[in-house]
């Protein structure tokens, strides 16, 4: 998997990227499909911190999620975790596809 880490209108710290790099590792460690994960670290005004995660998996999934607070490590924390959940319902509604039943079994054990 493939992390980038970029920072508009400021300063890229080495906590700021660990942090972000260690969030996503661990966030989805669960999900061996993901490809690249771009973060994008934002502070607009100077008081709104803003944090947006695009992931790009295999068999063209895209996912992007954005956060805002007034903490940066809580935006990265909060754009991760709403990527999280996009990956996981992607996966399950995929999984629940491929195990539904057909009609035939359906009418089957109508009878």
């Amino acid at each position: 998997m493939n992390i980038n880490v970029t920072c508009r209108h400021m300063e890229m710290t080495d906590a700021l990227r660990q942090r972000a790099i260690d969030a996503v590792e661990e966030s989805f460690a669960e999900f061996p499909r993901v490809t690249d994960v771009h973060v994008i670290l934002d502070v607009q005004k100077k008081i709104h911190h803003v944090a947006e995660v695009v992931v790009h998996a295999r068999n063209h999934i895209h996912i992007e999620a954005e956060h805002e607070t007034s903490d940066m490590y809580t935006s990265i924390d909060g754009a991760v975790e709403k990527a999280h959940k996009q990956l996981r319902k992607k996966r399950d509604i995929a999984q629940d596809h491929r195990h539904a039943p057909s009609l035939g079994e359906i009418e089957s054990e109508a009878v």
